[in-house]
């Protein structure tokens, strides 16, 4: 598929460019039906059930998404939405329960996908020149990794110290 339309600019992409964002997406928010009714499970909620593991094991997954996003030079105020979900998800993963929860209702892999869709089909965004666009969106996605680990690491230790671990 060629990206360039009739005028040289940039033509409105298809969301099968990202395959695997879109398989990733499935596997930690729609896995699994509950019968009966239109709720869906993941991985992000059942392997978040592991206290700080899960939600790191699950947040790195998620972040398959948003180098996908990278990888497709989507604008940088969409990259920041899609880290800005993944951070209140990994924020509200810390919380027992609370998080469990929200890992069914907030859905952060699905809303950014759709962010990605979008991102990849409107032929108006902007284009950042690529070595500003690259430097700009891995700073912004190393320092929510970095965030996100942190908050891991600071639940763990507070965890540990209040069984008496530490």
């Amino acid at each position: 598929m060629s990206l360039s339309d009739a005028a040289g600019g940039r033509a409105s992409r298809s969301h099968d460019e990202v395959p695997t964002s879109r398989g990733m997406a499935r596997v930690l928010d729609d896995l699994v039906t509950i019968p009966g009714t239109r709720i869906t499970l993941g991985a992000d909620a059942l392997v978040g059930l592991v206290p700080g593991v899960g939600d790191a094991a699950t947040t790195a997954m998620a972040s398959i998404i948003l180098f996908d996003a990278v990888r497709a030079r989507v604008p940088l105020p969409v990259l920041a939405r899609m880290v800005a979900n993944c951070g209140l998800d990994a924020l509200l993963g810390q919380l027992p329960l609370v998080g469990d929860l929200a890992d069914i209702g907030f859905r952060s892999n699905r809303k950014n996908l759709r962010l990605l869709d979008r991102a990849l089909t409107d032929p108006r965004r902007a284009e950042a020149s690529s070595v500003a666009y690259l430097v700009s969106a891995v700073v912004i996605v190393l320092v929510a990794v970095a965030v996100m680990v942190a908050a891991t690491l600071f639940a763990l230790w507070w965890v540990a110290r209040m069984l008496g671990l530490l």
